[in-house]
């Protein structure tokens, strides 16, 4: 087992995570390769969300979470298979999503299945994907005692409705 990718690769995916919770958008892309594809299979969106290219996923993931959206991504448990200059992973993960503007959270977990793959030395996913095994979306209004005491993107934080 190559150690050196294999931590690379872990690297990589936690990358993903923090760029994208943070909403470093430029840093974000850097995490794919061009022809980059995604299957996001989200019941927040109706349906299963299918991007195809890097150009893709950065604009929608910027479009559908910046603001002041609020995310958090978790990522454990990888299982990671590197053959060369192409790996794949399977990683656990749970994710937050906190809506402001529509008073709502939401909660998941899933199981990514990546894929990478090693361009000029450096370790790329190539694809993303999930199906979750569980989601659910909570309403504001239905948890009177919640306060949102902070959140790094608005300073208008809206709170319950008394």
């Amino acid at each position: 087992m190559d150690l050196v990718a294999l931590e690379e690769i872990r690297g990589l995916k936690y990358r993903y995570a923090r760029t994208l919770d943070l909403k470093r958008w430029d840093e974000f892309a850097e995490v794919f390769t061009e022809d980059a594809t995604a299957n996001y299979g989200t019941k927040a969106t109706s349906e299963p969300l299918t991007l195809e290219g890097r150009d893709a996923i950065v604009s929608y993931m910027r479009d559908a979470l910046g603001g002041n959206i609020i995310t958090v991504h978790f990522c454990a448990q990888p299982e990671i298979e590197i053959n060369g200059d192409t790996a794949a992973g399977t990683w656990c993960f749970e994710d937050t999503v906190i809506v402001p503007d529509h008073r709502v959270m939401i909660k998941g977990s899933a199981y990514y299945e990546d894929s990478y793959r090693r361009e000029n030395g450096v370790w790329r996913i190539s694809h993303i994907g999930y199906v979750r095994t569980y989601e659910l979306m909570v309403s504001f209004d239905d948890m009177p005692s919640l306060q949102l005491l902070a959140n790094r993107w608005s300073e208008d934080v809206p709170q319950p409705q008394a």
